[in-house]
């Protein structure tokens, strides 16, 4: 059974889900206006032989808002993800993001954190594609807003015809939108989370060669490294998981079919029949 937890940490506290076990530790990072929930799915299969912690982490569906002088830019919640590996002394780990919790991951995977042992991206911002697509540069758009007005926009999101347009979660995911109401929820309803999730979305946007720099020092992540990619994303391109994988000495490639971006809502079973292949081998 999944426990969820909290934990204090330098920029504040950090909510997150840990099945525990003895197996093959796999942490998860979720995107954009997104919470641990998404790895729900492949958390139900992977939990019976391997010990699953989703953190959520300061994207905007948080629920606890970070201290005011935290660093909100994407390298600085890289940094937080490290600390939080440190503060569970975390070995050995499989560390597994989608969206832009994959741009986190490539990060840290340049930065040799050496309690990851392995990688898997799913799906997610690499090279120039960041922010990522129509959603992520729309975000980013709506980011420069005052973090009231940002709000408002967000409203809309309460509606669902208006949640599966290209420029929001339609192009994310086919079959997930009842996860996407929820994930809306804290900026429409906390001001520091708004507040929050305006300084995280403006970050992104100072610095666009963030990824294409870290695609150059891929190369020296000499562990193992699956990439898995959804065939029929439109927002992440399918050439860039090839790319990824081409880049990596120990990468392989896996293409899933029926699937956005968000392959952990449309396709968890066989993402975590993928995961589980990998750690065991």
């Amino acid at each position: 059974m999944t426990a969820m937890r909290e934990i204090e940490l330098s920029s504040g506290t950090i909510a997150y889900e840990d099945t525990g076990g003895d197996g093959p530790t796999v942490v998860l990072l979720h995107g954009w206006m997104m919470d641990a929930s998404l790895w729900d799915g492949p958390i139900a299969d992977l939990s019976a032989d391997h010990r699953c912690i989703a953190p959520t982490l300061p994207f905007g569906a948080h629920r606890h808002p970070m201290s005011a002088d935290a660093d909100l830019s994407l390298p600085g919640i890289a940094r937080l993800v490290t600390e939080f590996l440190d503060r569970l002394d975390l070995h050995d780990v499989t560390l597994v993001g989608n969206d832009t919790g994959g741009a986190l991951v490539q990060l840290l995977m340049c930065e040799g954190v050496a309690r990851v042992g392995q990688a898997v991206l799913v799906s997610c911002d690499a090279f120039d594609n960041f922010p990522p697509g129509l959603t992520g540069k729309t975000l980013a758009l709506t980011g420069k807003l005052p973090p009231r007005l940002f709000g408002l926009f967000m409203q809309q999101m309460r509606l669902r015809p208006l949640r599966r347009l290209p420029f929001a979660f339609g192009w994310l995911t086919l079959r997930g939108d009842a996860a996407t109401a929820r994930w809306t929820k804290p900026v429409m309803e906390q001001q520091e989370i708004r507040y929050d999730a305006v300084r995280t979305l403006r970050a992104a946007t100072t610095d666009a060669q963030l990824l294409l720099a870290a695609a150059e020092r891929l190369p020296s992540f000499e562990q193992p490294a699956l990439v898995v990619w959804a065939g029929a994303d439109r927002v992440m391109p399918p050439e860039h998981g090839r790319r990824l994988a081409e880049l990596l000495p120990q990468g392989r490639l896996v293409d899933i079919a029926d699937s956005y971006t968000l392959i952990p809502l449309d396709q968890p079973t066989e993402l975590a029949h993928h995961i589980r292949e990998f750690t065991h081998a």
